[in-house]
């Protein structure tokens, strides 16, 4: 694929790295950038090269939220805006990747494909997140931050509610209070706070962060296997819609399936052969 808008693509280390491309507007979000966001997740799922999806923004920012022309364009009435709206419709991709427990009844809108990609996804988070900005992070499977980084949801702050799904993901990650205070307050949180009340995975020094961040792909990327990642992602996201032994039911039969694999012979075979690991993800 090509012809990405609002957005770049590049591929290193069998690392996919993804960066929101408006740097002068501190990547603030535009129905291009949606759609091109989407497109370069199925590239990267289809691409047998990428092992690990990695999301960050051009410049000092990550994304400060939706494009205020976008918003300022919102009639009254209208739950969102017509042209990000129809950009998220415009192109359909399969993400199921038949790895692991099916997902996509749990997790629908316009980001719920993110949880469908097998492949894990990166949420680097360089300075600020805001608003839709950091709902996109939020739907990311990990979390890592810039030390000068800066979050705010700022919905209570534009009269809006939580969206998109926020008013359960927050909770799942960071607890009702803290979410509560996130969410009404609209406060700007640093990326210390951020990390200790769950937000954020960890931060790292702003002078080498995305070092740090490419680091923690490349390692995933050639030590584990590609196979136990797709998974292992399909059965955390299914987890917190199952009780306890419907989730054991799944591991114990995933388990059986893994016996069979080639990344487990080569699982096996590497450790016994004191060797890299060469991982297929079959």
């Amino acid at each position: 694929m090509s012809g990405y808008e609002d957005l770049t693509y590049e591929v290193k280390d069998r690392a996919a790295l993804v960066t929101l491309n408006r740097p002068d507007k501190l990547n603030a979000w535009t129905a291009a950038m949606e759609k091109s966001l989407k497109r370069a997740m199925a590239e990267a799922v289809a691409d047998d090269e990428v092992r690990v999806i990695v999301i960050t923004g051009a410049g000092r920012g990550f994304c400060a939220g939706a494009d205020m022309n976008l918003l300022q364009s919102i009639k009254p009435g209208k739950w969102e805006d017509r042209e990000l709206a129809s950009a998220a419709r415009e192109e359909t991709y399969d993400f199921a990747s038949g790895l692991g427990p099916d997902v996509s009844p749990h997790y629908g809108g316009r980001f719920g494909y993110l949880m469908q990609v097998k492949k894990p996804i990166i949420a680097a988070i360089n300075g600020p997140a805001a608003g839709l900005g950091l709902v996109v992070a939020l739907y990311a499977d990990m979390r890592f931050a810039g030390s000068e980084a800066k979050f705010t949801t700022a919905f209570a702050s534009r009269g809006l509610i939580a969206e998109h799904g926020v008013s359960w993901l927050l909770p799942h990650l960071v607890g009702p209070a803290h979410a509560l205070d996130l969410l009404m307050s609209a406060r700007k949180v640093s990326a210390a706070e951020a990390a200790e009340m769950g937000l954020v995975n960890k931060t790292f020094p702003q002078e080498n962060f995305m070092a740090n961040v490419m680091d923690y792909a490349k390692m995933l990327a050639n030590t584990v296997s590609p196979r136990s990642m797709a998974i292992m992602k399909a059965q955390i996201w299914k987890a917190l819609f199952q009780n306890f032994n419907d989730a054991l039911a799944v591991g114990d039969s995933e388990m059986q399936k893994s016996f069979g694999s080639a990344d487990f012979k080569e699982g096996v075979a590497h450790f016994v052969e004191k060797r890299a690991a060469n991982f297929t993800g079959r």
